[in-house]
């Protein structure tokens, strides 16, 4: 059973865990936990950039799911950190592949959210025989005008945490501040990407809850603003409406989402497009909730949702 307290499984301890080289220098981490006989569910972070953590294991029950997590190229424990040469959607798609080869896992329920939650649908659109579903959360599609929404939009609501962000560049860049930041944060000389990084890392944190945080996490910072801006400023590697245009191929599979009302990152106007072009989709929107995976409703429909999937295996 889910521990009532604190709303999501106890912590499952690491099964088993190892470096996959993907080739193009890359190596990716990647970790086992609960039930190896069970069916497998393989967690999607967000971002890009973002990392894998041990708490992310406690939204499944792992008595029943085999539960596999890694860090996305170019992120947390996977090497070299913060590089984005030979990273692009397509090349973490075959990572993902490939970890399911190595793992022999015929196919798994996929489970992302943000970033992740693309990072799914691409997957499962070029794998759709490899999935048994999905669980989403905070649904982002890719479209540029999301990106604008990010860049330029979301400070409306935010606009302290948008001031200290413009604070890192010259009012004479604050126009073209995408372009801008990406120039700075690809800048290998550290004076010149650090100040950047933790300006783009505080103001997601910024925005990131219903109920703003005082604590900036600046863990992985560089990663997190570099592939992030590696990403937008290359259309997230995917055609404009990619995800709508060949949805298709996975609409017979379940899909439950899990969406904050007050989700200002990704707003509830793509995951209600997502789920009215999905017959059967669960739309689940928490009415006191933001971004964040972890604020309490997010956590309970995340959990409820996993254990709905149980059913599919």
């Amino acid at each position: 059973m889910a521990d009532s307290v604190n709303i999501l499984y106890p912590p499952a301890a690491c099964s088993d865990s190892g470096m996959l080289d993907v080739g193009d220098g890359y190596s990716v981490y990647w970790e086992e936990s609960g039930n190896h006989d069970g069916p497998a569910v393989i967690f999607l972070h967000g971002g890009p950039g973002a990392g894998c953590a041990p708490a992310h294991r406690r939204f499944f029950d792992a008595d029943h799911w085999r539960i596999i997590l890694f860090d996305q190229r170019g992120c947390g424990r996977s090497t070299p950190t913060a590089d984005i040469s030979a990273n692009t959607t397509q090349h973490l798609i075959a990572d993902i592949e490939a970890l399911r080869m190595k793992l022999a896992i015929d196919n798994w329920l996929v489970f992302g959210g943000s970033w992740g939650a693309l990072l799914a649908l691409a997957y499962g659109i070029a794998h759709p025989d490899r999935c048994r579903g999905f669980v989403l959360r905070g649904i982002f599609l890719g479209h540029n005008d999301e990106v604008d929404w990010f860049m330029n939009g979301m400070g409306r609501f935010f606009p302290d945490a948008e001031r200290a962000f413009l604070a890192a560049l010259p009012e004479t860049e604050h126009d073209e501040r995408l372009s801008n930041f990406h120039r700075r944060l690809s800048d290998p000389d550290p004076q010149i990407h650090r100040p950047a990084a933790i300006a783009w890392s505080n103001y997601e944190s910024g925005c990131v809850r219903l109920l703003p945080s005082n604590h900036m996490d600046t863990s992985g910072t560089l990663a997190l603003a570099r592939l992030e801006a590696h990403y937008f400023v290359n259309d997230m590697f995917l055609p404009e409406n990619y995800v709508l245009d060949n949805l298709p191929v996975i609409t017979h599979l379940p899909l439950i989402i899990v969406q904050g009302r007050y989700d200002i990152i990704c707003p509830l106007y793509s995951a209600e497009k997502l789920a009215m072009n999905w017959p059967g989709a669960t739309l689940n929107i928490v009415a006191d909730a933001g971004h964040s995976a972890f604020e309490p409703g997010i956590m309970s429909k995340l959990v409820e949702a996993t254990n709905d999937m149980k059913s599919i295996s």
